[in-house]
């Protein structure tokens, strides 16, 4: 597309003195530094329909090209459109576009755009010919926006046809007639734009800017954003574009049996040589810090329980092969099939207060435990708040600080089966647990010396957020699954695997 010299680059936009002014602004190219649209569908495509939906997406892309850029921009994004959406569930759009693509987007905010965009105290306004419940969500939620005109998608009975409503795909003239209908006669102050169809809708604004094309501007940095982003789900770890959504579809196959080798070997080898296992199948496992002995037999003492940041629902596997033994943990929720595979013993927590006390103390009394006092992961560098329980039970505490890096897959889900997530992160190629055990705490500074429960669980969350040069939060489970999965994270009691499974007092 040729940038209309028309109207003056964004950059020429002053953002003082704009408390009562309106802005209009399209989105792809203009709010965000990319020009396309293709790795939002094909996120959409991945985590609502999957990988044969996501494939058939890639096949329909030449197509989809060649009408864009050479028939008419209109019938290259109808296209796009009914490749991703055509027969797709609306509520699963939704969940996606509330719990997906807001990591994405906020990872591609253009600075200019972002200092003309939020410097507006009047309406703020995004044009944009993304269909509405795709982009709603993020617009409104973190961006501020107060309007979002977008093209509206054909539903029947619960699911998107992958056709579009009247007047069709909004772009060109449809925006400047959007603008029109949701404005009336008043005139926004500022529109911004970045092609020459936007220039029927910028013409009815005071001011108008183009924002050029740069691939080298960066985009806003974490500090800037209005509003972080604690919470995402989805198992895609980077924006899927053309080229890596093809490598993605290629080497699931691959992984997938390269992940059944891993938690094979997991499984059942001895856990001494578990650790040299994974290295040898390529998952790097790194301990830092200086691992407490195994209890000596029968000496009478409580065993350690070591208070783990909540990563994965592996941390407490990677901690036993850290320490070359078996670490029973217990947990608030692990499906049926990770428990089948599991290589440690695990115990649920009922959210029984007094019966979930009494199970961790006999275990304790068996030797060392493991707990993740979050309750739920979190994939960015945040610590959800630690419940007090465990504080309560022993004096013999050992926080341990987890990280892992991941380079196709995500290794958790609050919104899909929980059952794949050893699948998942055991499928990256080359999968990283880092491990650092941190000083036991010293007597003075457990409930043993008078300390409260909630004076020891927020200093030890303090310390493992230190190490991790993470943010303590007050977030808890309850609030991640609200955000991303529209319930509490209660699980429903399930009948437990009784060869893998500790049961309670």
């Amino acid at each position: 597309m040729v940038v209309s010299t028309t109207f003056p680059t964004v950059d020429k936009c002053s953002s003082i003195d704009r408390e009562k002014d309106t802005v209009v602004a399209d989105m792809d190219g203009t709010l965000l530094r990319g020009r396309s649209s293709f790795p939002y569908f094909a996120l959409i495509a991945f985590e609502a329909g999957g990988v044969f939906r996501l494939l058939f997406l890639l096949l329909a892309t030449p197509l989809v090209g060649v009408l864009y850029y050479f028939v008419s921009e209109n019938a290259g994004i109808q296209v796009l459109i009914f490749a991703t959406f055509a027969g797709m569930k609306v509520s699963s759009i939704e969940s996606v576009a509330r719990a997906v693509l807001p990591k994405f987007y906020t990872g591609d905010l253009h600075p200019e755009s972002w200092r003309v965009f939020s410097s507006c105290g009047g309406a703020r306004c995004v044009l944009t010919a993304n269909p509405t419940v795709m982009v709603e969500a993020f617009l409104k939620d973190f961006l501020g926006a107060d309007m979002v005109l977008g093209t509206e998608i054909s539903t029947w009975k619960g699911r998107a046809t992958g056709l579009v409503k009247k007047p069709g795909v909004l772009v060109g003239k449809n925006k400047a007639d959007a603008l029109k209908k949701a404005f009336g006669e008043t005139r926004p102050e500022i529109g911004l734009g970045d092609r020459h169809t936007d220039a029927p809708f910028m013409e009815l604004c005071k001011e108008g800017y183009i924002v050029p094309p740069n691939p080298k501007v960066k985009a806003v940095t974490i500090d800037k954003l209005p509003k972080p982003v604690i919470f995402h789900d989805g198992r895609l770890v980077q924006k899927p574009n053309p080229i890596v959504a093809l490598l993605t579809i290629l080497w699931i196959p691959v992984g997938f049996f390269l992940a059944c080798l891993r938690i094979a070997a997991g499984s059942l080898l001895p856990m001494p040589l578990v650790y040299y296992a994974f290295w040898a199948l390529g998952v790097r496992v790194t301990v830092k810090g200086t691992p407490p002995p195994p209890p000596a037999a029968h000496n009478g003492r409580s065993g350690v329980l070591f208070i783990c940041s909540h990563r994965t629902l592996l941390d407490p596997i990677f901690l036993s092969a850290a320490l070359g033994r078996r670490i029973p943990v217990v947990t608030y929720s692990v499906s049926r099939l990770s428990e089948l595979i599991s290589p440690i013993k695990t115990a649920r927590l009922s959210r029984d207060r007094a019966a979930d006390a009494c199970m961790i103390t006999r275990l304790l009394k068996d030797g060392d435990l493991a707990i993740c006092p979050e309750g739920t992961t979190c994939r960015e560098p945040f610590l959800l708040r630690f419940s007090s329980l465990f504080a309560e039970l022993t004096g013999e505490l050992v926080p341990v600080a987890m990280v892992n890096r991941m380079s196709m897959f995500h290794g958790t889900t609050a919104r899909g089966w929980k059952g794949m997530d050893p699948f998942y992160f055991f499928m990256n190629p080359s999968p990283a647990y880092e491990v650092t055990f941190l000083n036991k705490l010293p007597p003075e500074l457990t409930c043993h010396s008078g300390k409260s429960s909630h004076e020891v669980a927020n200093y030890i969350q303090r310390v493992i957020a230190a190490t991790l040069s993470y943010e303590c939060t007050t977030f808890t489970r309850k609030d991640k699954y609200q955000a991303l999965a529209g319930n509490d994270g209660t699980v429903p009691e399930k009948p437990r695997i009784k060869a893998n499974n500790i049961m309670g007092c």
